[in-house]
């Protein structure tokens, strides 16, 4: 399986799904009885925070603990562009190799000027295999991208999935373990 890189917003409207991506990860990275995935794991707010180390931990509360005790800005603000600007410049030649799959959770809705954030994403975009956006604002029916923020990284993604509830997420997880569906829906 190629490597998993997991970008994931903390900021307050954004917590909750959060906290179910990390379950996510932390399951990746202990699969019972096959080898898992590389997994590296980022949380955003304010600030990029690596918390792949935390999550190695094999209780899961207590790794999730862990990260949440690691991360100054939980549940505060949001700053995408910003943030995916750190990853790229520190973070992305030492974890994108190998056909990296990035998996961004997000709601997309920034509160910095969007002209960076679309530079940034689209930087992200060519330096991966695969641009994974999961957004629970798509539950809605009728969602529209007419925030800002999604309007400028939506270009920049291979696959745009709803990611809000237990269902979406093993649909999610389905589609990533199905090499050939995973192209198209992953």
């Amino acid at each position: 399986a190629p490597p998993l890189v997991l970008l994931a917003d903390i900021s307050g409207s954004m917590e909750r799904y959060s906290r179910m991506l990390l379950h996510f990860a932390h399951l990746l990275a202990h699969l019972p009885g096959r080898a898992p995935p590389r997994v590296d794991s980022f949380v955003f707010g304010t600030r990029l925070t690596h918390v792949t180390r935390p999550l190695r931990d094999s209780d899961v509360d207590q790794a999730v603990k862990r990260v949440c005790d690691a991360v100054p800005d939980w549940a505060g603000g949001t700053r995408i562009g910003a943030c995916l600007r750190e990853f790229n410049w520190r973070w992305s030649r030492r974890v994108l190799g190998q056909n990296a799959c990035v998996i961004l959770l997000t709601d997309g809705l920034e509160r910095d000027d969007t002209d960076g954030l679309g530079e940034e994403i689209a930087r992200l975009a060519r330096a991966c295999h695969r641009l994974v956006w999961l957004n629970p604002l798509l539950r809605f029916d009728g969602f529209e991208p007419t925030a800002s923020g999604i309007r400028a990284m939506r270009p920049h993604v291979a696959a745009f999935r709803p990611m809000h509830n237990i269902h979406t997420l093993t649909d999610f997880a389905r589609a990533l373990s199905h090499p050939e569906s995973s192209r198209r829906a992953a």
